[in-house]
């Protein structure tokens, strides 16, 4: 019987061949959990801003295993020691990091299965597959959820300076088109290093994470936060509320059958047992999408309407503010609207509100960026930098909005 080869090489558009490291890592690539990842997109609805990003959390995972597998080396001929077991542990956890989002990626997180993080999903995922392949997974889960000893391995998949994040910056970048997003993520993972157990970049890569810092910064706003990308993602959840409200009010809403399940109950995080985990697991974009397709022609006339202004690219109105706007605002636009298209007030919440949008390049609250000192000594990236800059990005910036339908400036 032939032998199938399971140390295959992909072809990536960022980082050129990308080699899977045994037939452990190949077998759970083929499993449907992961698989499902081709059918999630990485940026949400960016692709309405930047008809580029396309690009899928599949993508996304391998690139993370690959730039994980250029630390392990890097480390290892630095003189850091690093068995095959945690080695291995480290390509499970950065492959599965993701595994937990649902569709649309961040775009609908608390829409289809509220209050539940996607890494609670993404741990839920992995304890599962752990069932499945007899126990292989445990010592990637515990990194994952911090309960290993060694404290730098948990920092390469989740910190501020992590595999995840040089990986999204460099391919949101490349696949949006927006430049100012590109890192050089080869030359900070040679500056990596483990000192005191945690993970340091060296001093001469400081100008690296500075660049990190900078690009973070300005791919949100540019791209993640792009307010046509966030005025469409906030109607796909006013689209996921509505269609839920109308199934509880026993009015008949189409949807594929996992769909269907996750509109008519509401699931917490202890409820999610292995049948529930299997049912999210058959949901991606292509279930939202083909519902909104579908919803477009509904007779109720403020989802019919939310789902047109999806397909056709014909979405509110957004206007930016720096300081909160005021509620005169918000009830002068909607009594305008309810007059215009005899809504009641309930049904008008659905196309006039606000919010706000926050971004923080650099958390000093959190896990810091260390830079290892020649003199050994190890500084908090913000303090060892010369740029003042850097101080600026470890502030939050918010800005508020108001979305509402066009149509109220025309009339």
């Amino acid at each position: 019987m032939s032998q199938t080869n399971k140390l295959k090489i992909f072809n990536d558009p960022i980082y050129g061949f990308i080699t899977i490291p045994n037939s452990f890592i190949y077998d759970l690539i083929q499993h449907p959990y992961f698989q499902r990842l081709r059918r999630i997109s990485q940026m949400g609805m960016s692709y309405l801003v930047y008809p580029g990003a396309h690009h899928t959390r599949f993508h996304h995972a391998l690139g993370c295993m690959h730039i994980m597998q250029k630390a392990v080396q890097t480390l290892r001929f630095k003189g850091v020691e690093i068995s095959n077991e945690e080695e291995n542990a480290l390509y499970i956890a950065i492959l599965l990091h993701d595994i937990g989002h649902g569709p649309f990626s961040h775009a609908m997180e608390h829409s289809i299965v509220e209050e539940i993080h996607h890494e609670e999903l993404s741990l839920l995922f992995m304890e599962q597959l752990n069932k499945e392949f007899d126990g292989k997974l445990s010592l990637a889960i515990k990194v994952f959820k911090g309960e290993y000893h060694r404290k730098f391995m948990l920092q390469l998949i989740s910190s501020q300076l992590d595999m995840d994040r040089m990986d999204y910056l460099k391919r949101d970048s490349f696949y949006s088109g927006v430049a100012e997003g590109n890192i050089n993520s080869e030359r900070l993972i040679q500056m990596m290093n483990v000192e005191d157990d945690v993970l340091v970049i060296e001093e001469k890569g400081i100008y690296s994470v500075e660049k990190f810092l900078v690009a973070r910064r300005l791919m949100y706003w540019q791209a993640y936060l792009h307010k046509t990308s966030v005025v469409a993602e906030l109607i796909l959840t006013k689209i996921l509320k509505r269609a839920k409200e109308l199934v509880h009010k026993g009015v008949s809403v189409e949807a594929s059958v996992p769909f269907k399940y996750f509109l008519e109950n509401k699931v917490t995080l202890t409820e999610f047992d292995e049948q529930i985990l299997q049912k999210f697991s058959y949901l991606d974009d292509y279930d939202v999408l083909s519902a909104i397709k579908s919803w477009q022609f509904h007779q109720d006339k403020v989802l019919s309407k939310l789902c047109t202004m999806i397909i056709n690219r014909d979405l509110l109105k957004i206007n930016m503010f720096d300081d909160k706007p005021n509620k005169e605002l918000i009830t002068n636009y909607r009594n305008k609207l309810m007059t215009l298209n005899n809504l009641t007030e309930k049904e008008s919440e659905y196309f006039v509100f606000k919010g706000n949008l926050k971004n923080q390049a650099y958390n000093k609250e959190g896990e810091p960026i260390r830079i290892l000192k020649k003199d050994k000594t190890i500084e908090d990236v913000v303090e060892a930098s010369d740029q003042l800059h850097l101080k600026a990005l470890s502030k939050p910036v918010t800005k508020y909005f108001v979305c509402f339908p066009k149509q109220i400036l025309e009339s």
